[in-house]
């Protein structure tokens, strides 16, 4: 008998199945939920807890994601690119955009200042375009995505007030998807042109093309919107609206 074999159920006589690591959310939800509402956030009171916003992100850095199951995953991912980029805000607060930080030459998502737990237990720092680009977008292939992670400005989909659950994924993504799209700063139609967030402009391959960024807002459009965006089927233009990079603030 291999003494290192899994151990089998005694009922079942199949290998025993180990539940999947949970992470304790609690003091990221608790942050939230006193600091975001309506997609803004109150920064000056989230400055005065940002010792237990540190103490989270210790706890995100000591987790190895890759023991998670693939909903645990894209959770962990999400919530690490949100609370991450509050940091990286309250560490130059006062300010007026998230594009005002970093050096000229470069942007804020490719700061390395995130630290993660990588293959062999390692800590090591990435940047934040490295969790959305190199993580999300590759590995899930699921444009909710774009609805979930928020990087601190207006136009961005909003900030949600509570941590993205493994067991509730899958409605918290179609939830993002479905306030956003039906919000003024998501999608609009005036006459037949449909003005979409830039969002689909610079991911359109991620929606499938034109075509399938319109089939995305047909499934979430919702009432009147739903009503005059079918009624007008294929003569529907697609058009791109501005971007308003000022801090979601309060």
């Amino acid at each position: 008998m291999n003494e290192h074999a899994p151990e089998a159920s005694a009922a079942t006589g199949k290998e025993a199945v180990q539940p999947a690591p949970r992470i304790d959310d609690t003091l990221y939800a608790g942050l939230l939920a006193r600091n975001v509402s309506h997609g803004l956030v109150d920064y000056p009171g989230l400055l005065r807890e940002e010792k237990t916003l540190d103490t989270y992100l210790d706890a995100l850095a000591r987790v190895n994601p890759e023991a998670l199951d693939r909903a645990g995953q894209m959770a962990y991912w999400i919530n690490a690119y949100n609370a991450w980029t509050l940091k990286l805000v309250l560490d130059h607060y006062p300010v007026s955009s998230i594009k005002k930080i970093g050096p000229f030459w470069s942007t804020p998502w490719k700061i390395e200042f995130v630290r993660i737990r990588g293959n062999g237990g390692k800590e090591r720092t990435v940047a934040l375009d490295y969790i959305e680009h190199s993580i999300l977008r590759p590995r899930f292939k699921d444009p909710r995505v774009h609805f979930a992670v928020n990087c601190a400005s207006r136009s961005c989909p909003p900030l949600r007030a509570e941590p993205y659950e493994p067991d509730r994924l899958d409605e918290q993504l179609d939830d993002q998807a479905s306030r956003f799209l039906n919000s003024p700063d998501g999608a609009r139609l005036v006459d037949d042109e449909l003005y979409v967030s830039k969002i689909f402009d610079w991911f359109g391959g991620d929606f499938g093309g034109e075509e399938g960024v319109l089939g995305f807002v047909r499934r979430y459009a919702q009432g009147d919107f739903r009503t005059r965006l079918i009624a007008l089927g294929e003569k529907v233009r697609l058009r791109y609206m501005d971007y308003d990079w000022s801090l979601n603030s309060k």
